[in-house]
Parts: structure tokens; sequence; C-alpha cells
């Protein structure tokens, strides 16, 4: 059956509900590029303002599913276990988490995604280390799943391309706060993964893409429902993002804070939600020890390892993570220091975010390049007690007109008062 594209707009911008034929249509005529970008960005657009019924989610989720390739992961015996954020400034929790659970023997087939405007890309980070390579055919992918127990890769060509055509739009035309879009999203991608279980965490706050917490609530809930209505297990914790997880923010310097982490050391708050969602993941594959048994594998080094025998898997210079030193970092420096002293109350992750992105290290524009270099070290958060001239950030950067036009804003990010203000709960709901 066909359909019109304008009337399908239109439709949807009048609040109408669209049929099951219509949305599959949809997508497919999308993806095979009969329908062009500009009317699929109007139709994100009123899927933004009108949302979509469970129906028409559905309907988009299972024809994003089926645009390609569904992996079949039911000869090893080892569960396979994944684990997708929502995205938030600083939020490089996959990097150290899948090489910690993989060690403990779970699979993880993790495809991940790149940044969408101010919120940092796994695959971003990860490609800031020499030769690592993302994109892998469907074998590619198997075989370092089958080989090492992990794989952190791109949804490749055959994997829900209609994904991967729609998420760069939604990216450049303002529409990645969609719930349904977001939802449908992760999920097609998940679900063509072959997964036992998987661990959402949803991030909430003024540096998420869904910044209300009930409207985090919904997307958490929304994805958790399209995971049991599919059979795999589907557990969602709901995540402060107010201000940005650990220290760094960029690309090659969040792969060296998740190298502190698999070292034993790093930020408290990204150690936190590390093992918060790994234990999950080791409840949905039967393993017992729960942090214990991931303490374990950091202690032994065997986290460690297993990071690096996946970035060679991956083409990847794996002397950058023995010696994260040797990563790509900004030619240029400059400090943003305080100018009264007192307690951090605030330290606004969008603001720092959309710095970070406009220094480089992030995308305005779906065909910006990333410089892997840039990025911020967020030295001052909240509950710190900060004299005048102390550092609150530390900024690297390669284009000087660029950090020239970001640091008056950005030093708008933190808010000092005479009263300490101590931190907020990092893990604000569980939903089964």
């Amino acid at each position: 059956m066909t359909f019109s594209a304008t009337e399908l707009i239109g439709a949807k911008r009048d609040g109408e509900e669209l049929s099951t034929d219509a949305i599959w249509w949809l997508i497919d005529a999308y993806t095979e590029g009969i329908v062009p970008e500009y009317q699929m960005s109007a139709m994100a657009m009123a899927i933004l303002l009108n949302g979509m019924t469970n129906a028409e989610l559905t309907a988009l989720t299972a024809a994003m599913l089926h645009s390609g390739d569904v992996m079949d992961f039911s000869d090893l015996e080892s569960a396979k276990i994944d684990k997708h954020s929502t995205g938030g400034v600083g939020d490089k929790i996959s990097i150290p988490l899948a090489p910690i659970v993989a060690s403990c023997g779970v699979s993880v087939p993790m495809i991940s995604g790149r940044g969408l405007g101010y919120t940092g890309g796994t695959l971003d980070k990860l490609e800031s280390i020499d030769g690592f390579i993302t994109r892998l055919g469907p074998d590619q992918f198997r075989s370092i799943v089958v080989e090492h127990g992990l794989v952190m890769a791109g949804a490749s060509e055959t994997i829900a391309p209609a994904d991967k055509k729609l998420y760069e739009l939604r990216d450049a035309t303002g529409t990645v706060p969609s719930i349904p879009l977001i939802a449908s999203s992760i999920m097609s991608k998940k679900l063509a993964e072959g997964l036992n279980g998987l661990v959402l965490d949803v991030k909430t706050g003024s540096g998420a893409s869904v910044q209300e917490f009930d409207r985090s609530r919904e997307l958490a809930k929304t994805m958790v429902g399209i995971g049991h209505g599919n059979g795999v297990k589907t557990v969602a914790l709901i995540t402060a993002m107010d201000q940005p997880l650990g220290h760094e923010v960029g690309n090659a310097n969040e792969i060296r804070e998740s190298v502190d982490v698999l070292n034993g050391s790093g930020p408290a708050d990204v150690i936190e939600l590390t093992l918060a969602l790994g234990e999950i993941m080791l409840e949905m594959a039967g393993i017992d020890g729960g942090r214990d048994r991931l303490g374990q594998a950091i202690d032994s080094g065997d986290a460690l390892k297993k990071f690096i025998e996946v970035t060679e898997a991956h083409g990847g210079d794996s002397g950058q993570i023995r010696d994260p030193s040797l990563l790509p970092s900004a030619p240029h420096t400059d400090v943003v220091k305080a100018n009264t002293a007192g307690y951090v109350q605030s330290c606004d992750a969008l603001t720092i975010g959309i710095a970070a992105t406009r220094l480089g290290a992030g995308r305005e524009r779906k065909e910006d390049i990333i410089d892997p270099g840039a990025g911020i070290n967020v030295v001052a958060k909240i509950g710190d007690n900060i004299s005048v001239g102390d550092t609150l950030a530390t900024v690297r950067f390669t284009d000087r007109a660029r950090w020239h036009a970001q640091r008056d804003q950005l030093g708008t990010a933190w808010g000092i008062g005479a009263e300490r203000v101590e931190p907020g709960l990092l893990v604000l709901e569980r939903i089964d």
C-alpha cells in the first residue's frame, strides 16, 4: 500500500493516529530514500509536538527493528545482557561498565550511538582511540562477541538502518527530546541484538535529553514496556543529570577517566553508577556476587585486560589504554576561575555540555567533525568550598576563536553561595 508523506505529516500535525500500515510504509520509504529528509524532519517535529499512541509506538519500533537484520546469539551459553543510556554530559559509563561486566562472564553485544546535541556519544569517545573501528559488519560484530564476550560498535548498515538515518536527522532538527523517537530508536537497536536482558540508564535534569523527571519516568516506563513486550528482561534506572558525571567532558579525556575507573580509581559518582548498573546486569545473567564480583574484576585487573583486548579486536591502539597520556589532547588550555567565595550550589550540566560541543567535542550539525582532544575538566562540583581565584574548570581547545566565544557563558555554569548544598541522589528510581 502506498501513502502520501504530505498527508501523513498533516495527519500527525493535527493529532490524528497513524495506522500501522502507514507507519511501516513511512519508515520503509524513508529508508529507501523515497521520502526525503525535509519531509521526515517535518514528521519528527509533528511527533515531538503531538506524541504517539501505544499502537503507533509499537508499529514504529517494529518497523525500525525490521528495516534490517536481527542478530541471533542463542548458540552462546552465556547470558546476553546490554546497557543503554539516554545520554548526558560526561556520561562515559558504558566504557568502564561493559568490560567489567564482560570480565565476569556475561556476553555484552553493545550497540551504541553518537552524540546527540550536547550529550556525549559512546562511539565518538571510543573513536578518539587511534584506529578504533566502531562500524562493523554483522559477521565482524558476531565474531568479536563470540571471541571476547564484548563488542562496542555502532549499528551497522544492516542493523536498524531506518534508525541510523533518523538518529542523525533528530540531532540536526531539534527533535532529540521526543519520547516516542527516543524510545523507538533505542529499543529498535537493542531488540536487534538478540538479548536476554537490558538495563536502561534514563537521565533526568538539565544535562539530559529529557530534562523533566515526570517525562524521564514516562520514557523509562515506555522502554521497559517495549522490552517486556518483546520477551526481553528490561530494567530502567532513572539517574540525575543536573551536573556532569565525573570530572571530564569530551571524548579522549573521558576515555582517560574511564581507564582510571578500570584501574580502581576515578570519580565517586562514575564508580557508583557503574556498579549500580553492573549489579543489575549480573542479576539478570544469574551471576552471584553483585558488587563484590564487580570489584574483584577491577582489583584483579581482569576488567582492564578485557578493555585492552576488545580495543585491539576493534583495531584500536591498546597502547593508549595502557598509557592514557598518549590519547589525543588539544594544544591549548585555559581556566575558568571563581570570582566569589563560598560553596558550589549548582554546576549546570547543560551549560557545560553546550560549551564542550561548541569547542568541537560534539556536533551542532550532523556533518560536524569531532575534535577528540577538545574538552572540559570540571574541577568544582556541588558541595565544594571555593575561594576567589580558585579554578572551576580547565578547558582544552584547538580553536581559540571558539573558546573566546564560549568563555563568558561557561563561567555562568557555577552557582556559588554561602550555604553548603549536599549533592543530590544519583539513582532516583528503579523501574522493572
